[in-house]
């Protein structure tokens, strides 16, 4: 029996929204249980879980989303034309232009840092890196409000990179780590030496050893968010959902469509955790720093992600699961319109794009507008603080629902952002 008093603020509206409709035949109440009041911004069909891929380095807007064809700054990218009238996209995604009709283009972003770690810092937590509070990422936020789905798997992924930690909200909501898709989850299989009665013993010994200082910290959150995490990494080990994180199950021509390496199995390895029930899945790679040499660059770099995530959204649509799936493409901010005396493009965070498509968003559109050289945000800016604010509307939660830290302040997912109501479906 579910104790209503225990759940969360959107754990429990969901929960009464759930029973109405099952005990009662009542849908018309859903809308009302989601978090939002009727004056509240929200996505009518909100996502589910979420894919987030994370393009580190800073991915030019000119050579990919933003192209300024005809124009000084343009540089060697030649652009081609989308599926959406009018709109066009650099000439290394055709994949994507041609699937445009699935996406909604953010081309108002902008943000005050140029600086990577800072500025990939905060668009995970949609707060500025200070010394005296770590915060937590959209994973952990997301698992905080709105729980779990599986309860064999992890509530979220990090593959490819550090991504979003829990920051504040302690060990019980970190994010489960993959370096390497094609190696999947390491370390997971036991030694031949060692059988279950065993092991066992040994984590019985393991708990009479710490039985002293357990009962000295029985009402601290971190330690009781480490046993949290043993007992589930525990539990993983010994159950057949750890298949999940295995992508040597699918076909080769599955591999080779999303492009035989790292991100490209990264977002196959996504999908792959999206369909048995991982709540959050961020991608991360590298690479988009063009400081020089970007012609040769970009050309890469923009075949991986044209390939991976036209794959992604291809076979999420097939399988019936683009609806109830958010895909967020980001990035820490753009490059300078200028190009430099060693054929690259330098950090520029005045003016960037990011993509949104699937569950809760109203695709085939371009929201925001730069100037004729990409350098300004001319019309509908986007702070990163709207965008994650966005984010969370497209999964019908309240972004703007307060959570107390440790040292008693609050917080919020979005840090005061406002959703975009012209792209939440």
């Amino acid at each position: 029996m579910v104790d209503v008093k225990t759940l969360d603020g959107c754990a429990r509206r969901r929960f009464m929204a759930q029973m109405a409709t099952s005990l009662l035949g009542v849908t018309a109440l859903t809308d009302l249980t989601l978090g939002f009041d009727d004056d509240k911004i929200k996505a009518t069909a909100p996502a589910k879980q979420i894919i987030y891929l994370f393009m580190t380095g800073a991915m030019s807007h000119l050579d990919t989303f933003d192209p300024k064809p005809g124009s000084s700054v343009q540089g060697d990218t030649q652009v081609i034309s989308t599926k959406i009238s009018g709109v066009q996209f650099g000439q290394h995604l055709p994949k994507l232009a041609n699937m445009a009709n699935e996406l909604a283009v953010v081309r108002g972003m902008y943000q005050e840092t140029g600086a990577h770690g800072p500025a990939q810092y905060l668009l995970r937590t949609s707060y500025d890196e200070i010394a005296t509070t770590n915060h937590p990422g959209l994973g952990p936020w997301i698992q905080r409000l709105d729980g779990r789905i599986s309860q064999a798997l992890p509530a979220s992924v990090n593959i490819g990179g550090k991504g979003g930690g829990p920051g504040y909200l302690g060990a019980k909501f970190a994010p489960v780590p993959i370096g390497d898709p094609n190696k999947g989850l390491e370390n997971t299989k036991m030694p031949k030496y060692l059988e279950d009665f065993h092991f066992n013993r040994r984590l019985g010994l393991s708990q009479t050893f710490d039985k002293g200082f357990r009962s000295r910290a029985q009402d601290n959150s971190h330690v009781n968010g480490y046993d949290d995490l043993y007992r589930e990494a525990v539990g993983l080990l010994r159950s057949d959902a750890i298949k999940a994180f295995d992508i040597t199950a699918e076909e080769d021509s599955v591999k080779e469509k999303y492009g035989k390496n790292r991100f490209g199995q990264g977002c196959l390895l996504a999908r792959r955790l999206i369909e048995n029930g991982v709540r959050f899945v961020e991608v991360t790679t590298g690479g988009w720093d063009m400081h020089r040499g970007l012609n040769d660059a970009i050309t890469n770099k923009g075949a991986e992600l044209d390939n991976a995530l036209s794959a992604l959204i291809e076979d999420l649509k097939q399988r019936g699961r683009l609806e109830s799936t958010l895909i967020v493409l980001a990035t820490e901010f753009g490059r300078t319109p200028k190009i430099n005396v060693n054929a690259g493009r330098d950090h520029h965070p005045a003016a960037f794009s990011t993509l949104l498509i699937g569950g809760g968003i109203k695709t085939g559109q371009v929201y925001g507008m730069s100037d004729e050289d990409g350098f300004y945000v001319e019309d509908q800016e986007v702070s990163v603080q709207d965008f994650n604010a966005t984010i969370a509307a497209a999964m019908g939660l309240q972004h703007d629902e307060e959570i107390f830290s440790p040292t008693g302040r609050p917080f919020n997912i979005s840090n005061g952002g406002t959703p975009i109501a012209d792209l939440l479906a």
